[in-house]
């Protein structure tokens, strides 16, 4: 049986939501053993985000909260008591990452900051992934993903049409990228930890949206020259075809700006004549001209599926592609064939599908392997075997409520 990636690296999540939780199952993925720490009693707060089965509400059937956190032990504890500090130091110490995603303030009054950390646990990782980083004005702010996402101008710059108002930006984006990020230079820190010691990585989701989504042609433009682009909705303005068009069974994204794609999709269209005039050689004449344009591909796309639509155009090295839905991709073949949607099973929920790990290493391909936990199923395991405590003293710190 191959090694795990990461297996005896020791992680301990502190967090809430998406960002932290995204991140220690990066950790937790490729075989490193994830503690997540959650409230007694009312668990993280994606339990009760949903989707549930059915769409009846339950703490332990959250889709958002199987999906974020496979491969990994749960145990209760309440931080906000001395004691359950004292527990999660000890965790701690154990640990060689520790992932959290609370504002610095909070972090400094549990005495729970990297400057109190590193002086009991020298070696230890500190991930820390917040709205806005660390430092500054915005520091201690409280900020839903949202917030991050527009911080950056992304809404401004990509959500919406041009002229009209922006339109805001789901899924989590800012934290998902922040946790990306957060996990790349976590691992650099984990196997660089023997040589350089411990390390606190400040992670800013608005930056790494800045970085990302935003990127050095916005943010450089206007740094140089002052200028920046804007949200021109569906499509290209200056280019054509470019926009999303509707066929038989949906819709497919048609793109095919250079000369050569343009000769493709007008080959997979059958040769109109239309297509076949020089002027629209140019991908700037074509945008110039795309109401006919699109009105004539129209007329044939809703001849097709988009999946045909989408296999002629490669056959044509034309990159137009079908707009795939949920249910699509969950059940698409190149999907299925990488084995990129796994099966899990669940305690509460039964059999449930799930997605496989991002990144392939061939010889430990990494993914979820257990199912997400049940609130604090691992208290005893954890509290009694690794930290050591009497059964007496589990049991009283049960009925303080402290775990």
């Amino acid at each position: 049986m191959a090694i795990a990636a990461l297996e005896g690296v020791r992680v301990v999540e502190l967090g809430e939501g998406v960002s932290a939780a995204f991140c220690a199952k990066l950790f937790g993925d490729y075989g490193a053993e994830v503690i997540k720490i959650e409230k007694p009693a009312a668990g993280d707060i994606t339990r009760h985000w949903g989707p549930y089965p059915d769409d009846i509400p339950h703490p332990e059937k959250s889709g958002t909260f199987f999906t974020l956190n496979t491969n990994k032990q749960s145990v209760t504890l309440d931080i906000d008591t001395a004691k359950g500090r004292e527990l999660l130091v000890s965790l701690i110490s154990q640990a060689d990452v520790l992932i959290e995603n609370n504002m610095p303030r909070q972090m400094k009054e549990w005495g729970l900051d990297y400057a109190s950390l590193s002086k009991l646990a020298p070696k230890l990782i500190m991930i820390s992934i917040t709205p806005f980083g660390q430092t500054g004005p915005y520091a201690n702010w409280k900020a839903y993903d949202l917030n991050t996402f527009h911080l950056t101008g992304a809404g401004s710059r990509y959500c919406g049409r041009q002229g009209e108002a922006p339109l805001e930006h789901g899924t989590y984006s800012a934290e998902y990228y922040g946790a990306y990020v957060a996990a790349t230079w976590g691992l650099a820190s984990v196997f660089a930890q023997d040589e350089t010691g411990g390390e606190h990585i400040d992670v800013s989701c608005a930056e790494a949206i800045a970085a990302t989504f935003v990127g050095g042609q916005n943010i450089g433009g206007f740094a140089q020259d002052g200028v920046f682009g804007s949200r021109t909705g569906v499509g290209m303005p200056l280019a054509a075809p470019a926009t999303i068009l509707p066929c038989k069974d949906g819709f497919v994204w048609m793109l095919a700006l250079e000369a050569a794609q343009w000769h493709g999709l007008v080959n997979a269209m059958g040769n109109p004549d239309w297509a076949k005039l020089e002027m629209f050689d140019d991908m700037f004449t074509r945008a110039q001209n795309s109401d006919l344009i699109y009105s004539m591909m129209i007329e044939w796309t809703m001849q097709h599926s988009k999946q045909d639509i989408m296999d002629m155009c490669q056959e044509n090295n034309c990159p137009s592609t079908a707009v795939y839905d949920i249910q699509d991709a969950a059940e698409h073949p190149h999907m299925q064939d990488r084995n990129y949607v796994v099966e899990l099973e669940h305690p509460v929920i039964g059999r449930v599908r799930d997605l496989g790990a991002p990144v392939r290493i061939p010889d430990c391909p990494g993914g979820p392997t257990t199912a997400a936990p049940l609130l604090g199923q691992d208290n005893e395991t954890i509290y009694r075997e690794k930290l050591g405590l009497s059964e007496t003293q589990y049991r009283d710190l049960q009925s303080a409520g402290v775990i």
